[in-house]
C-alpha cells in the first residue's frame, strides 16, 4: 500500500511557493475543470482596529496564490467560504474587505460567501447530529486552508480542525459539550468525513503558540504543507511543532477510528526535511496550582479572587472574552483583596464552598450552576456570548471598580510591541 504525500516547502514568494507544493504532492490530481471547488481558509475572527492576524488567520497571500493557480489551470467556478465568529452579528464580508478577498472577485470572478447567512443543512453523525454548511456539502472538491497552530483547548489547530467552520453556531457550541461522551475532542474530527476535501494546503507563513485567537506570540516559520490526504497532512503539521498523533486527542480519535497509522515514517515527506524545521509550540497558559488564576495574579499579589481555569466546554464566543476579562480584572486590583470572588466559565464547572461572590460568566455556567448550594451570592452574566459592560456594572455594585477602557490599551498595547518587530508584514494579510 502506497504511502501518503505530504508536501513540505520553505515558504520565499507567495505564488512560487503554494505552486511548488502543490505540483510535489500532486495537490490538484483529482480536480476537474467543471468541478465546483471551495476554498476554507481560518478566518475565525479579527480585530478592525488592532490587527494582529498573525497566525490566527490564513494569510491573504497564500489564498491569492491558490486562486492565481487554479484560475491557470482553467478551473472557474471558486467560491471562498468561512463562518466566522458572530459577535454581535456575522463579519465575514466585512472580513473579505479588510483583507483583500474583493480583489479575487474582480480578477477571477471568485465568489465570497460567509456560511452565516446562507442555509445549513442537519447531518448524522450516528450519536449526534451537527448542521454544515449548504455550501461546502454541495461542492465537488474543497480546498482547506489552515493556519499552523496551537490550540489551548485541542493542543493543535489544523486541517481537520479548521472545518469547525463549516458548522453553524449551534452546532459549534455542541461540539464543546458537557458530557465527555460529546467533548471537543470526540465531535469535530467527524466533520471531515461528510465533506469533499480533495486538498489541504497548511499555512505555516507564521505559527502561533497558544492559539487559537491573536495573543502578539506568533512568529515567522515561513513554511507551506500541502497534502491530498489531510490526516496526514495534519501528522506532518504537528510532527513539525512538535506533537505526536497519539498525543493529540482529536487525532487520536480519527487515527483510531478510521485505522490510520501514527507513525510519521508511514508518510512520504516530499521537499523540506521536517527535522530542520521542528520545533516545540506551547499550546497552554500557565496557571497557578490552586487554579486561582493565570501566574500574572501571584506577581501582582492578587488575592480574594479566583478565576478558574477553562475547559473544553468553554466555546469560542466565551472564549474570546476571556483575556479580556482576564485584562479587566487584573486592572481592578488595588492592593487591597478582592470580595471572596470566585468566577466560573464553561457547561461543567460547578462553584466552590467558601466564596462570598460567585461570577457566573456566560448562559452555560449559569445554567448549570442554578441550584448549586455553594453559592452565596450569584452575579449572573447570561448572555450568550457574556456582555463586558454588564460584568463591569456588576462588579461596581459590590465595590470592584472596572474600567473597560484597561482592554483597548491592552490591545493597542499589543499591536505596538508586535508590528515593531521584524517580520510582521501586514502585506501578506493584504491583497493589491
Amino acid at each position: 500500500m502506497s504511502k501518503p504525500v505530504v508536501s513540505v516547502v520553505k515558504f520565499h514568494d507567495p505564488y512560487k511557493t503554494v505552486k511548488e507544493a502543490l505540483d510535489l504532492c500532486d495537490g490538484l490530481r483529482d480536480f476537474r475543470s467543471d468541478n465546483k471547488i471551495l476554498i476554507k481558509p481560518n478566518l475565525v475572527g479579527h480585530d478592525f482596529d488592532y490587527p494582529l492576524p498573525f497566525g490566527m488567520i490564513t494569510t491573504s497571500a497564500v489564498v491569492h496564490a491558490l486562486v492565481r493557480i487554479l484560475a491557470e489551470e482553467g478551473f472557474k467556478n471558486i467560491t471562498i467560504g468561512e463562518a466566522p465568529l458572530m459577535i454581535p452579528e456575522t463579519i465575514g464580508q466585512r472580513m473579505y474587505r479588510a483583507l483583500g478577498y474583493e480583489r479575487l472577485k474582480e480578477r477571477y470572478g471568485v465568489e465570497l460567501v460567509d456560511f452565516n447567512e446562507e442555509k445549513f443543512v442537519p447531518v448524522n453523525f450516528g450519536s449526534f447530529k451537527l448542521s454544515l454548511a449548504r455550501r461546502a456539502l454541495e461542492a465537488d472538491r474543497i480546498i482547506n486552508v489552515p493556519v499552523l497552530k496551537t490550540h489551548n483547548q485541542c493542543k493543535v489547530s489544523l486541517g481537520i480542525k479548521n472545518l469547525k467552520g463549516c458548522l453553524d453556531r449551534k452546532s459549534k457550541q455542541f461540539c464543546h459539550g458537557k458530557e465527555m461522551e460529546f467533548d471537543l475532542d470526540r465531535t469535530f474530527n467527524h466533520i471531515i468525513e461528510k465533506l469533499p476535501v480533495a486538498l489541504t494546503v497548511i499555512d505555516g507563513v507564521f505559527v502561533l503558540p497558544r492559539g487559537p485567537a491573536s495573543n502578539g506570540y506568533a512568529y515567522r516559520k515561513d513554511l507551506i504543507i500541502a497534502s491530498r490526504d489531510t490526516y496526514a497532512c495534519d501528522l506532518v503539521g504537528a510532527e513539525i511543532m512538535d506533537y505526536r498523533v497519539k498525543d493529540v486527542p482529536h487525532l487520536r480519535y480519527f487515527a483510531e477510528r478510521h485505522g490510520r497509522s501514527m507513525d510519521l515514517d508511514d508518510v512520504e515527506v516530499r521537499g523540506e526535511d521536517i527535522e530542520k524545521h521542528r520545533e516545540y509550540v506551547e499550546y497552554d497558559f500557565d496557571w497557578l496550582p490552586d487554579d486561582t488564576g493565570p501566574k500574572g495574579f501571584a506577581k501582582r499579589g492578587i488575592s480574594g479572587l479566583a478565576v478558574r481555569k477553562w475547559d473544553s466546554s468553554l466555546c469560542t464566543g466565551c472564549s474570546m472574552l476571556y483575556n479580556p476579562m482576564l485584562v479587566i480584572l487584573m486592572a481592578a486590583y488595588t492592593g487591597q483583596p478582592f470580595p471572596g470572588v470566585e468566577v466560573i466559565t464553561g457547561k461543567r464547572m460547578q462553584a466552590s464552598p467558601g466564596f462570598e461572590k460567585t461570577v457566573l460568566f456566560g448562559k452555560c455556567p449559569t445554567v448549570s450552576n442554578k441550584n448549586n448550594p455553594n453559592i452565596k451570592q450569584a452575579i449572573k452574566i447570561k448572555g450568550c456570548p457574556p456582555d463586558l459592560n454588564e460584568l463591569a456594572g456588576a462588579m461596581s455594585d459590590i465595590g470592584v471598580n472596572i474600567d473597560l477602557k484597561q482592554v483597548d490599551s491592552f490591545r493597542s498595547y499589543m499591536y505596538q510591541k508586535t508590528m515593531a518587530q521584524e517580520g510582521y508584514d501586514m502585506d501578506l494579510y493584504a491583497i493589491k
